[in-house]
């Protein structure tokens, strides 16, 4: 299996990089810059170094899976690389597409998506536009029915940390035994490695949260 991984450098990239090395997964980091990721995910690393809005259809059609791990500070381009990699992909299912989607867009207990409840609550506020976007990208996902799509979402407290044990779950918000909304990256990095060698969840969302 052939991975490329999007955002390699950030910290879900770099998990879902070094996790499918550990599986010995031939997996290339798709980055801005080499230099940067050498030294965050060793000297021997695969690297592709170019600009992720960029990528061309030829970059990346020899992959099998491509995870898109990107972020921006200018949110709106989530749904750019999201509507860039579909374009590519339409009608080929040759290659799977994973998507990493914020957990405002997981359903609360009315059936509603949480980023309605988000805005209400933090309208105005600075980063309010990352969630805003990705829901929208997920909406759009879900149009989308000619090309091979994962969608995989952490809980509300996404952090830093090695993979332990986890859960895997669908639309709706989960809790560890802590009754906390926790997942770590090394859990989430993981599950999307289990999909990927055993795929379940073909224009899906799952979500994961840690154990």
């Amino acid at each position: 299996m052939k991975i490329g991984i999007i955002g390699a450098t950030g910290h879900v990239g770099q998990a879902v990089y070094k996790e499918a090395v550990a599986n010995n997964i031939d997996a290339t980091a798709i980055v801005r810059d080499a230099k940067k990721a050498q030294s965050l995910l060793g000297a021997d690393a695969q690297i592709v170094e170019k600009d992720a809005l960029a990528l061309t259809y030829d970059d990346l059609k020899g992959f099998d899976y491509v995870v898109d791990a990107f972020a921006s500070l200018k949110a709106y381009q989530h749904i750019d690389m999201a509507t860039n990699l579909i374009t590519m992909f339409r009608e080929n299912t040759a290659t799977k597409l994973v998507f990493i989607i914020g957990a405002s867009t997981l359903l609360d207990d009315d059936g509603k998506p949480m980023i309605d409840s988000v805005l209400k609550k933090y309208a105005g506020q600075p980063w309010i536009e990352a969630p805003v976007q990705q829901s929208h990208e997920f909406e759009y996902l879900k149009w989308v029915d000619n090309v091979d799509w994962i969608a995989v979402t952490p809980q509300n407290e996404l952090n830093n940390g090695p993979k332990t044990n986890f859960k895997i779950g669908g639309d709706h918000p989960m809790v560890n035994q802590e009754g906390k909304p926790v997942t770590s990256t090394g859990n989430l990095a993981t599950a999307i490695v289990q999909e990927m060698r055993d795929p379940k969840h073909i224009k899906q969302r799952f979500s994961v949260v840690d154990a």
